[in-house]
């Protein structure tokens, strides 16, 4: 990524996307066309402006998705009625998107000071497939993206920088297992202000296998099929999600059966 350079990643997305196998879905990274800002003011890109016309980046993704008759998935940073968000956009080839503002915030970075978390989690339907949205540190917290029998596909965008790649490498993995879901893990790669980031994009099965990989340390793509006939009869066969907890995100508590 460009820092703070939404024309120059808007172009980047298009190479890649374009050098990708025809796919039913293309999936960026977080904050994909700015970098990771926890500062937002001069990066955050504006969600509508007085003319009621979307951020250029959310432009150039339903232009994409229009063009690939695909959907094009990714967070960008916006400004929304004097909030920002770290807005991630499932968008259609119909012109229509779904959003999903990242519920966990990174404290530890400062992200919380100046952007507006979500409350709402979001699930998806594309073509058969029901995907559930999640960003970056959402991974560390299960609870939040716990499959309620409502998901095949868990999506997760990222800018996950080196010191914690090894944690990044082992929640995607245990996401998938517990779950008992394929997950799509998207992180950048490259330099910001304030980190450096190698990658680890890669596609698990519900097995926790990686089916596909993205190479480190380069800007590089991958294409794999998710096969949702074998996610319904490894479901089947060997039933986890019907054994599961109830839990109350709003209540926080524990629920007996």
């Amino acid at each position: 990524m460009v820092w703070g350079s939404p024309e120059a990643n808007c172009q980047e997305a298009a190479r890649c996307i374009e050098s990708c196998e025809p796919s039913d879905l293309y999936v960026l990274p977080e904050m994909w066309s700015t970098g990771f800002a926890v500062e937002p003011a001069g990066i955050a890109e504006i969600a509508n402006d007085a003319e009621g016309c979307y951020a250029m980046s959310l432009q150039w993704m339903l232009l994409e998705a229009h063009k690939k008759n695909a959907a094009v998935a990714g967070s960008l940073a916006i400004k929304e009625k004097g909030k920002y968000y770290n807005r991630f956009y499932f968008v259609r080839p119909d012109g229509t998107f779904t959003i999903y503002n990242k519920r966990h915030l990174f404290t530890f970075g400062g992200e919380d000071k100046k952007f507006t978390r979500g409350n709402e989690r979001v699930i998806v339907v594309w073509r058969g497939t029901r995907i559930c949205l999640q960003v970056c540190y959402d991974l560390r917290f299960p609870v939040w993206m716990r499959n309620r029998k409502d998901y095949d596909l868990l999506l997760v965008v990222a800018n996950w920088p080196v010191p914690r790649r090894e944690p990044w490498d082992i929640l995607v993995r245990a996401r998938a297992i517990e779950n008992q879901c394929y997950v799509v893990a998207v992180n950048r790669v490259g330099k910001d202000p304030s980190c450096i980031y190698n990658g680890g994009s890669v596609v698990v099965s519900p097995y926790g296998k990686i089916i596909a990989a993205c190479e480190n340390d380069k800007v590089n793509c991958v294409t794999a099929d998710l096969n949702m006939e074998t996610l319904e009869e490894f479901r089947k066969k060997f039933p986890v999600l019907e054994d599961a907890d109830d839990f109350d995100v709003k209540k926080a508590s524990w629920l007996c059966k």
